[in-house]
């Protein structure tokens, strides 16, 4: 048992010990890695969305978060009324709109 004591004891001694320097340097390239891959783009994209929820009108066709889709018959600040089948209509909140459908393809 007191050789084993010596020896754990001597092991940090023994290895060098790392300089502050590095570790903050790896801090900042580890946090500047995370904003370019995750934050950036993410910011662009919410830009993007508010940018369509915005430019919205009358006959826009849309996707809600819940996936439903539809024809924007009214817009007002908050909310948009989507028709959605025949006389069905449903009121949503502008931050509900997800996106635009891709337009089909015409096979003529």
């Amino acid at each position: 048992m007191n050789i084993l004591t010596l020896v754990l004891q001597a092991a940090p001694a023994a290895q060098p010990q790392g300089g502050g320097l590095s570790f903050w340097l790896m801090i900042i390239l580890i946090f500047a890695v995370m904003w370019l891959f995750m934050i950036r783009p993410q910011r662009k994209q919410q830009k993007e969305l508010e940018k369509f929820r915005n430019e919205l009108k009358k006959g826009s066709k849309v996707i809600t978060a819940g996936g439903i889709l539809g024809e924007v018959s009214e817009i007002s600040d908050r909310t948009v009324l989507i028709k959605v089948d025949g006389e069905v209509k449903l009121r949503v909140d502008k931050n509900f709109i997800s996106a635009a459908p891709d337009a089909p393809a015409s096979n003529k």
